[in-house]
Formats: structure tokens, C-alpha cells, sequence
């Protein structure tokens, strides 16, 4: 059978880990390898392989020698293959059959929905845990035919792959924890419910920019589809009523929710968003990424006791009583109170620090009795240990130097 043409896998790897390019390291995590070379092979004496590969944009297009591949990448576990020009199948799975303990495949924006998976070629697959097919506009048939021959798989990255639509296995895929789906087109809940069928166990579902309008569910339905649900993203979706919202609180183990940049929140600022999800979501930990319990606390902490709700005594239980966040000015200073020298004089000053040295050194010319063109000034923070620092250039400011109360301004007349 001929080589497909283009770059082979194996030839990018030469090239890439030489001694050359690559040069040998020791020290733990490195997961250098060294082994001999293979008969009759053309490689270098050795290649000085990490366990985890990176040929993301390398213009490969088939594997190459397979006895080659085998025998210098027995211990890699990490392999990035994004954005090449891989459209065969029958190529990938001839890198990865020979990769025995390789559990992370990143196989994104290759042109793969060229090809057709066989299920023969899918079981070289079995070991991997994480699989990334963003950008590769995968089929579900590809989708489900992989589902079928990965009995570990526990994170999926089908991104960017113009899903209108899910397509339902008639084999549940038990051991999938996270399904990262963003940036598709998936606006309606019917679709989304066939993700809870495929995947009962799942921890994490993101589902960012895929313009969902409604959930359409019953609360007892939502609790059956997805009961093991922690955490869901649904940044930039359509979402644009409170029941909705109201809805997600039927997910028995929700404790991280994600909504950012949805049209029912576009009307209230940041702080009443916050404390209207928190209202509606009584049994979330994260909101967009930040822990609510301590925000819920330190609000409630000063209100009286009738105003406040059972949610506080709960979170307070949990998490204890909280101090009041520290009040802190993050202005900054407008003026500094310093020692200018010159000679064997001494005068303090307070200077302002929105200035700049030019015009610092205009207000020096009646204290120093020197032209501006004639001044050279030195600045010396107290704490620095790398003594005075010329202010060279006129328009800077005085603040950039970070002056502060005590230190020292020191002016020299400048040699003819």
C-alpha cells in the first residue's frame, strides 16, 4: 500500500527531538528516554523523547515506520497532534496502536470527517482517557464508534464541530465524567437531554456558545437525565427567563454553575446579577467561577437577625464566621515627602508625583540655584539595595519610580 504523501508522524519526531534540537535533560518528570535504535534504521544514534509529545502544526499527514514509532514511544503517555493534515484513520490508529500507554490524544482541527472510523481501527484507542476532536468536524457515527471502543474515557472535547444536533448512542458511554461542547450550535433542549442518555455519570458538562433558549423539563426528568451533574457552563447561552435558572436547582449534586453573558441578565449590573443567581441557586458553592458561600456570609453578617435568611445560619454552620473584608485604599499616592541633596545641603520637600522630571527639575532651579539643562538628578529608594538611579528622561512621571515618604532626591550639576 503506498504513503500517503506529506510529512510522516515519524519523520516530524526526528526532526523535532534530536540531540540536536533537544537536547538530553535529567531530573524528575522530564521522562527522558533513550533507547537504541532500531535496526537498519536511517534516525539519528538516539532521540531524547519526553513523555509527553507536542507536533501540533507539523504538517503531518500519515504515520510512517510503525516498528519505529513503537519502539521509541513505549512510555509516552501525552501525544498533540492538533492542527495538522491528518484525514485517514487508518493513519492515526497506526500511531496510536503503537503507543501502548498513551492516555491524552489531542487530534483537533484535522481534516478527519474525510474519512470513515472503522471499528478496528477505533480499538488502537482503548487506553486513552482524554480525547480532543475540536475544529475536526467528527461525525456522531465517529463519535459513537469511539464511545464503543474506549471503555476508560473520561473527558471529551468536541468543540467547534458545527453540531446542530445530537445524535443518541444506543450504548452508554458509563464511565465519561466531563463533556466539553462548546461553540456549536445546539439551541434546543431536546438535544441537550440526549447528552444526560449517553452519559449518565457525568461530573462536568460546558457548554458555553451554543445559544440554548430554553430548558424544557420537568424538574423530576432533569434529576433522572443528569444525576451526577457538579458543574455546568452555559456562558453566552439564550437563557432568558427565571424559571430556567430556577430549573437548574433540580440537579441533585449542582454545586458549580457558570452564566455569564446570557440576555436575562444583560439589564442588572454585576453586584445585583450576583445576588439574584445566588437567591435563585440556594445550594450553589461556585458562581462563575468564584466561591459563593463567603459572599453570601460577609452580606448578611451585619443585617438583623429577622432580616436574615436560613441560608446564612446554614453556610455559617458549614463554614464558620467570616472577618469583614479589610478596607483598602488602592489610590495611588499623590504626593511624597523627600530629601533633596545637593552639595553638603539638605532640604525635605513634599513633591507632587504627577509630575514629571522636567517639571520637578523646573521647581528645583530656585533650591539648587542650577538651569534645567545644567540639573542631573538621582533618585535613591531607602529600601533598594542597588543605590541611586539617574531620572534620565524628562517625561516621565514621578510616580513611575514608586517614591515614596523618606526617600531622596539628590541633584548634581551636569559635567561640561
Amino acid at each position: 500500500m503506498d504513503q500517503p504523501s506529506g510529512r510522516s508522524f515519524m519523520q516530524v519526531l526526528c526532526e523535532k527531538y534530536s540531540p540536536e534540537n533537544f537536547p538530553y535533560r535529567r531530573g524528575p518528570g522530564m521522562g527522558v528516554h533513550v533507547p537504541a535504535t532500531p535496526q537498519g534504521s536511517p534516525m539519528k544514534d538516539r532521540l531524547n523523547l519526553p513523555s509527553v509529545l507536542v507536533l501540533n502544526s507539523c504538517g503531518i499527514t500519515c504515520a510512517g515506520d510503525e516498528n519505529e514509532i513503537a519502539a521509541f514511544c513505549a512510555h509516552v503517555s501525552e501525544l498533540d497532534l492538533s492542527d495538522n493534515k491528518l484525514e485517514d484513520w487508518h493513519e492515526v490508529s497506526k500511531i496510536v496502536s503503537n503507543v501502548p500507554h498513551l492516555e491524552f490524544l489531542n487530534l483537533s482541527s484535522n481534516p478527519l470527517s474525510l474519512s470513515v472510523l472503522e471499528r478496528r481501527c477505533a480499538g488502537s484507542f482503548a487506553g486513552v482517557r482524554k480525547l480532543v476532536l475540536n475544529n475536526s468536524k467528527a461525525s456522531w457515527e465517529t463519535v459513537h464508534t469511539i464511545l464503543q471502543e474506549l471503555p476508560d474515557l473520561e473527558e471529551l472535547f468536541l468543540c467547534l464541530n458545527d453540531y446542530e444536533t445530537v445524535s443518541c448512542s444506543s450504548v452508554c458511554c458509563q464511565s465519561l465524567k466531563l463533556l466539553h461542547i462548546t461553540d456549536n450550535n445546539l439551541q434546543d433542549w431536546t438535544e441537550i437531554r440526549k447528552l444526560g442518555i449517553m452519559f449518565p455519570s457525568l461530573d462536568t458538562l460546558i457548554l458555553a456558545n451554543n445559544n440554548l433558549t430554553t430548558i424544557e423539563e420537568s424538574e423530576d426528568s432533569l434529576a433522572r437525565l443528569f444525576p451526577n451533574l457538579r458543574s455546568i457552563n452555559l456562558h453566552k447561552s439564550g437563557l432568558h427567563c427565571w424559571e430556567d435558572i430556577d430549573k437548574l436547582n433540580s440537579f441533585p449534586k449542582l454545586e458549580e454553575v457558570k452564566l455569564l453573558g446570557i440576555p436575562l441578565l444583560q439589564s442588572y449590573t454585576t453586584e445585583e446579577r450576583r445576588k439574584l443567581l445566588i437567591a435563585r441557586l440556594p445550594s450553589i458553592v461556585k458562581l462563575n467561577g468564584s466561591i459563593v458561600a463567603r459572599f453570601f456570609i460577609r452580606y448578611y453578617m451585619e443585617f438583623p437577625e429577622e432580616e436574615v435568611p436560613f441560608r446564612y445560619h446554614e453556610l455559617v454552620t458549614k463554614y464558620g464566621k467570616l472577618e469583614p473584608l479589610a478596607v483598602v485604599d488602592l489610590r495611588p499616592q499623590s504626593s511624597a515627602k523627600v530629601e533633596v541633596h545637593f552639595q553638603d545641603k539638605v532640604e525635605e520637600m513634599s513633591i507632587r508625583l504627577d509630575q514629571t522630571v522636567a517639571e520637578l527639575k523646573k521647581h528645583l532651579k530656585t533650591v539648587v540655584q542650577l538651569s534645567t539643562s545644567n540639573m542631573l538628578l538621582f533618585y535613591l529608594d531607602q529600601e533598594a539595595p542597588f543605590g541611586p538611579e539617574e531620572m534620565k528622561y524628562s517625561s516621565r512621571a514621578l510616580h513611575s519610580y514608586g517614591i515614596r515618604d523618606g526617600d531622596k532626591i539628590y541633584v548634581e550639576p551636569r559635567m561640561k
